[in-house]
């Protein structure tokens, strides 16, 4: 079963919670135990869990720019005249998927885990959110 929904981001390492909306795909779906599936076409965003919480999102975000940071000269950046080699690089890393299993008809998250929605690219964009459950 596929689903999709739509999320509005402000690019520059936006994070987004995305686990009310995975849930209730999951819920929609009935299935009771099986796979979730979340993806996101593109190659400048990423899709992990982390505890969503203002501090720690801070820390993230922190960590990102230690990683790649965005006042780097890119070589990637040359290519086609956009600043986002750094988009790229962090999404090589936080992969654009994430797989959670259902147990009992619901996402099978820590009890602070919630799936995030990380946008690296420069700019803000419109993103779609694929979401496949597999029984």
């Amino acid at each position: 079963m596929a689903m999709k929904f739509s999320i509005q981001t402000k690019g520059d390492n936006d994070i987004i919670d995305i686990t009310s909306q995975v849930a209730e795909q999951v819920e929609k779906s009935k299935i009771k135990d099986g796979v979730c599936l979340i993806s996101c076409p593109g190659s400048t965003c990423g899709i992990t869990t982390i505890e969503y919480e203002p501090n720690l999102i801070e820390d993230f975000k922190e960590f990102l720019e230690k990683l790649a940071p965005s006042d780097k000269d890119y070589k990637h950046d040359r290519t086609w005249g956009e600043k986002n080699g750094q988009s790229h690089l962090l999404s090589a890393l936080f992969k654009p998927f994430l797989t959670v299993l259902i147990e009992d008809a619901k996402l099978a998250l820590g009890q602070w885990q919630q799936i995030i929605f990380c946008d690296f690219d420069s700019r803000e964009r419109k993103r779609v959110i694929n979401v496949k459950i597999i029984k």
